[in-house]
């Protein structure tokens, strides 16, 4: 891959982080907050029923785990970026063939090409 192409991947990685920092900060308040009680608009510490309660806490548990997927993502996108760094980008950790370039245009952040992705989660399963 040339120098003009890495220098296109690694723009593409950074403006995917940024972003997915600032979806990270708005879920991080959205799984921090307290459910029941003055959070949910009332004046008293009590909730008003428990299907509120039970909402609020469901809502609070799928903004936990969106938080835990952008993480994820955000450590593969550093990681992507310190072998853009080291001059490995867009080279299968796994077998060491070059990720086709159209891969990496749809998940900037591979690892591994196709081949060995998909025995990874055949071997997952």
């Amino acid at each position: 891959m040339n120098q003009e192409h890495l220098e296109m991947f690694r723009q593409k990685l950074i403006a995917l982080a940024g972003r997915l920092r600032t979806e990270v900060s708005g879920l991080r308040e959205a799984a921090l907050r307290q459910t029941g009680g003055e959070s949910s608009g009332s004046l008293s510490n009590t909730p008003l029923h428990l299907a509120d309660l039970a909402s609020d806490n469901f809502d609070q548990e799928i903004a936990v785990g969106l938080l835990q997927n952008e993480h994820d993502l955000l450590l593969a996108i550093t990681a992507a970026l310190d072998r853009v760094d080291a001059g490995t980008y867009g080279q299968c950790e796994n077998c060491g063939k070059e990720i086709p370039e159209e891969r990496l245009q749809a998940v900037p952040y591979a690892q591994l090409c196709v081949n060995c992705q998909k025995q990874r989660e055949q071997t997952a399963r």
